[in-house]
């Protein structure tokens, strides 16, 4: 069973930083991807990045490009996203998720949250002042 728990979420002033750590773990291959969504008060869950196991490919969303960096650590199955420069706008609250089987013939793993199997129990950043 793949669990997913998250570490990393807080209070930051505008133009600062965060790292968010996802550990993962119950994978019985490496065909899977880690997701990064947020869903800031009154909107809906929105994707920002993921990453492929397989092949480390990495993908964000357009609004997040050159803010936000997601990496992992194989060693200690953790995936991360380092979010820099953050704005009011960043507020949410912050879910990790896997796409467990995931195809690296799938051009990316930007999906839909329904396609994602598994949760994290969610993380909240606020960027305030």
């Amino acid at each position: 069973q793949v669990q997913l728990v998250e570490s990393g979420g807080g209070l930051v002033q505008p133009g600062g930083s965060l790292r968010l750590s996802c550990a993962a773990s119950g994978f019985t291959s490496d065909y899977y991807a880690i997701g990064w969504f947020r869903q800031a008060p009154g909107k809906e869950r929105e994707g920002v990045s993921c990453i492929s196991r397989r092949d480390g490919h990495t993908y964000y969303a357009d609004s997040v490009k050159g803010q936000f960096t997601i990496s992992e650590d194989n060693a200690k199955n953790t995936v991360y996203l380092q979010m820099n420069n953050l704005k009011p706008e960043d507020t949410a609250v912050y879910y990790c998720a896997a796409l467990y089987p995931y195809s690296v013939l799938v051009p990316t793993c930007m999906l839909p949250m329904d396609r994602y199997t598994s949760w994290g129990q969610g993380n909240k950043v606020t960027v305030s002042s």
